[in-house]
């Protein structure tokens, strides 16, 4: 996939979370990754790339194709993406396996029996097989976390974003979605990921993008990111998340 982005600017209340941003990535990118401090603009350039949030100003374009400025035309851009949040966003009266037929038959009008057995097909592949009858106060984190997953790629999406999915989960369930992302990296899937887990975006990552207060500060490819970042902010940024680990 390709990125870009021109003069984007994003109001939320009376904050410009996005000011002006504009980035262009390399074709062919399979994982673009989102870095840069808390209230710098990543969750809200994710939303923005998922058509779930519409540019206030500016054009924002996927493999060459401009996203729409009116909600009519940006919700039929939103159904072809995958998301994830931090959250889960699991419906707690339904189990694991009703949270992934569920989208598939309401929105994307699959039949019952078609949506049964892709959400089955689903949960055995993220290993969620033997938890399909369980609702989510019954899951780990990690587990819930992945039943999520699975419901985002049932319908088989063009671009998955994922924002933060580990900031609720201790170290042990962080790796296992970790895995899982890199699983799906490895087998082509395009993703957006919003992280600060920088050691596994070094690990997954094709291109990182760099954002702070609503700007992006640099959009290179990871490893000469990674190797030496050209400006201030993501040297600090770098240096600040790995004094401690």
């Amino acid at each position: 996939m390709r990125l870009e982005a021109r003069e984007v600017v994003k109001v939320l209340g009376k904050t410009r979370a996005l000011d002006g941003a504009s980035f262009s990535t390399g074709d062919q990118q399979k994982v673009v990754t989102l870095l840069g401090p808390s209230g710098g603009g990543k969750s809200t350039l994710l939303r923005v790339l998922g058509c779930l949030l519409v540019a206030d100003e500016g054009d924002v374009m996927v493999d060459g194709a401009h996203l729409p400025h009116e909600e009519k035309e940006a919700l039929q851009v939103r159904r072809g993406n995958g998301f994830v949040f931090q959250g889960y966003n699991l419906f707690p009266h339904l189990s694991a396996l009703e949270n992934v037929a569920l989208p598939l038959r309401e929105v994307h009008g699959w039949t019952q029996e078609k949506a049964r057995m892709r959400a089955l097909e689903m949960l055995e592949r993220l290993g969620l097989a033997d938890h399909h009858t369980k609702r989510p106060a019954q899951l780990s984190g990690g587990q819930q976390q992945r039943a999520a997953i699975a419901r985002a790629l049932a319908p088989k999406p063009s671009l998955l974003l994922l924002d933060e999915p580990t900031s609720a989960l201790d170290p042990v369930m962080t790796g296992e979605v970790l895995d899982v992302v890199s699983e799906l990296a490895d087998v082509g899937q395009q993703i957006v990921l919003a992280t600060h887990e920088v050691s596994f975006a070094r690990k997954v990552s094709d291109w990182v993008i760099f954002l702070a207060q609503g700007k992006v500060i640099e959009s290179r490819p990871a490893t000469d990111f990674f190797a030496n970042p050209e400006s201030q902010p993501a040297r600090d940024y770098l240096a600040g998340l790995g004094r401690y680990r």
